[in-house]
């Protein structure tokens, strides 16, 4: 048996330090001094989801960001889910996404709002004529000192 290839994953990837970046939420991710990747330049599809249709949440940056990418690059139409004063980030995915030959439906709610899920469900399904796969990715972490003080 042949021994396995073992290579060290914290040397495969970026191992500089990102100088710290705060901003006020919303957050941009076009604001970043240093931007994360989510695949603009490196990710390639293979159109294994060709005409899907898919509604992601918070898909204008970070992990839903990718996944927008990702899912226009292997063939899907995208709806996504943004926060409002977040539409800098949103409209760079929808270019992102357009430039791969798929439809992008923006989508501005916040889901403090009780009838956004409602809206966001009901619009994608419109502008795509249905839905075939649901990301629900949108999330905001604000540190806290203990459990206890989380609101």
């Amino acid at each position: 048996m042949t021994e396995p290839v073992l290579r060290d994953p914290r040397k495969l990837f970026y191992n500089d330090r990102f100088e710290k970046q705060d901003q006020d939420t919303p957050a941009l991710q076009t604001n970043m001094p240093s931007r994360p990747d989510c695949g603009e330049e490196s990710y390639v599809g293979s159109k294994k989801m060709e005409n899907r249709r898919v509604l992601i949440t918070g898909a204008d940056s970070g992990i839903g960001r990718a996944a927008a990418i990702a899912f226009a690059r292997e063939g899907a139409d995208v709806a996504f889910q943004y926060l409002p004063g977040e539409e800098k980030d949103a409209k760079e995915v929808a270019e992102l996404i357009e430039a791969a030959g798929r439809k992008a439906v923006l989508l501005p709610y916040d889901f403090r709002d009780e009838q956004a899920p409602k809206e966001i469900v009901a619009k994608a399904v419109a502008e795509l004529n249905g839905l075939d796969t649901l990301v629900l990715n949108s999330a905001q972490q604000i540190s806290q000192e203990s459990i206890e003080t989380l609101p």
